[in-house]
């Protein structure tokens, strides 16, 4: 039966990447503009039917594109965005240092320490803390870690940690558009765009706590039976101090000198841009080599252990995909595939930038809600760059990318790797499987109603223009 699905889907992969390239023949596209659409959508769509094999369709599809002269090799290092795997890894390291430092650990403590602890002050805490820690460390680490300690605090109260775990994972996806380091995708448009820290503070973070209000106003309404239930077992167990002293912190000064080096770190990238202006640097130079720095710190100061950050810390996987996922959709601008895309676009929407940044809002939140918003993201920025090749302002476009990027991933159980790996905990320490409607109406009800506020920040606030 799994083998017959399989045959299925590849059959299905098959047929719709070969009339993706047929559609483009006839709409105009010259042989090699179509082969660079139609391997993109084989990759695309290798990634939602079989995700396990999503790296296999990436070697394949690109060297598919050597082989036919599509692109070259000079051109697939160029596109490959090697800046951001490096920036990746760097942060990779630091994340694998704070793990190791127990600053997770140390978070959950603080919650549990607060006094007449309530489910109302639990679940904007939880809220609060996943967003920021999405903020800073990323937010697959975050969920990770959040959900370990949602699962610990609900089994002491004894109280069923799914509706907790949805709601820190929907926090942590909003929380993730909030600063440039919160999701890859917020890393790959700055080095796109020339956007800064200082921008992503300026123009995302608001709008990130205003849709965080709106997810704790909605989930307080949709979970208030469970919060009722928390609120009186909290009342019955009282004191949390044993379920503190359960949870081991490493030495304090370990994890104070950890905190130092990766507080640095963030505060540097902050000011990235009056740094490269002041040393007479190319944009976003100090922004990509910080990491490197402090990481290559961390590495000489915990240098037992530096072969475990680079090997069990960074994920390999994932950044090899990237690698050929950038350089595929490099292949649409050097095609022209994407200016060609752009100029049909651009002739549908009358060159009107309020429906132009309409419609990258709603692409980007329909496509990050079914696909990987990193597969998705790659696909468009290409695109966004043929409307500046044509005069059309795009500032606003990059933060409709950004904000559909990071606010579709909670539409479906599949829209995010937050949501993935977060689920896939659930299922091994609860034995709890989700199920698709149960997770799409909150998720649905969530996704719009913070889509919506993204898209009347863009549309009426004059920073955007």
């Amino acid at each position: 039966m799994q083998e017959k699905n399989i045959l299925e889907r590849s059959a299905l992969l098959v047929a719709i990447s070969a009339a993706v390239g047929l559609l483009g023949r006839h709409s105009g596209l010259t042989f090699h503009q179509a082969m660079a659409v139609s391997i993109f959508s084989v990759s695309m769509l290798g990634t939602l039917f079989f995700w396990s094999f999503r790296l296999t369709f990436a070697f394949l599809g690109t060297s598919i594109l050597l082989l036919t002269k599509t692109i070259d090799i000079e051109h697939i290092i160029k596109f490959a965005s090697l800046e951001v795997i490096l920036f990746l890894i760097g942060m990779m390291v630091l994340v694998g240092l704070l793990k190791s430092a127990g600053f997770f650990a140390w978070i959950v403590t603080l919650i549990l320490r607060i006094k007449k602890l309530t489910a109302a002050k639990f679940l904007i805490l939880i809220s609060v803390i996943s967003a920021l820690l999405s903020c800073a460390v990323d937010e697959v680490t975050a969920i990770i870690f959040i959900a370990a300690a949602i699962f610990e605090i609900c089994d002491y109260f004894e109280v069923e940690p799914t509706p907790f775990l949805m709601i820190v994972i929907f926090a942590a996806n909003i929380g993730s558009m909030g600063t440039v380091l919160g999701n890859p995708i917020g890393i790959l448009i700055a080095t796109k765009s020339g956007l800064t820290f200082e921008d992503f503070i300026v123009k995302s973070f608001p709008v990130m706590l205003i849709c965080l209000a709106a997810l704790i106003l909605i989930v307080s309404r949709w979970y208030r039976r469970q919060l009722m239930r928390l609120d009186n077992k909290m009342k019955e167990l009282g004191d949390n101090e044993i379920l503190v002293r359960l949870i081991s912190v490493p030495p304090e000064k370990s994890l104070k000198i950890s905190l130092g080096i990766f507080g640095a770190t963030i505060i540097a990238i902050a000011f990235h841009h009056r740094l490269e202006i002041w040393w007479a640097l190319p944009p976003n130079t100090v922004l990509l080599v910080l990491p490197l720095i402090s990481s290559g710190i961390v590495m000489a100061w915990k240098r037992s252990k530096a072969r475990d950050f680079i090997e069990k810390d960074v994920e390999w996987w994932t950044l090899l995909f990237f690698i050929l996922l950038f350089a595929q959709a490099g292949t649409l601008k050097f095609t022209g595939a994407a200016d060609f895309l752009a100029q049909k676009i651009v002739g549908v929407t009358a060159h009107s930038p309020w429906v132009l940044t309409s419609v990258i809002l709603g692409i980007s939140t329909i496509g990050s809600s079914i696909l990987d918003n990193v597969v998705l993201v790659s696909a468009v920025i290409p695109v966004v760059q043929g409307f500046q090749g044509m005069g059309v302002g795009v500032e606003s476009l990059w933060w409709a990318l950004l904000f559909g990027g990071c606010l579709g991933g909670n539409i479906t159980l599949v829209g995010s790797t937050a949501n993935i790996v977060a689920l896939g905990l659930l299922e091994k320490e609860e034995g709890v499987h989700m199920t698709f409607f149960r997770w799409f109406w909150i998720g649905l009800t969530i996704g719009l109603t913070t889509t919506v506020i993204a898209w009347a920040a863009l549309l009426f606030l004059p920073i955007y223009r």
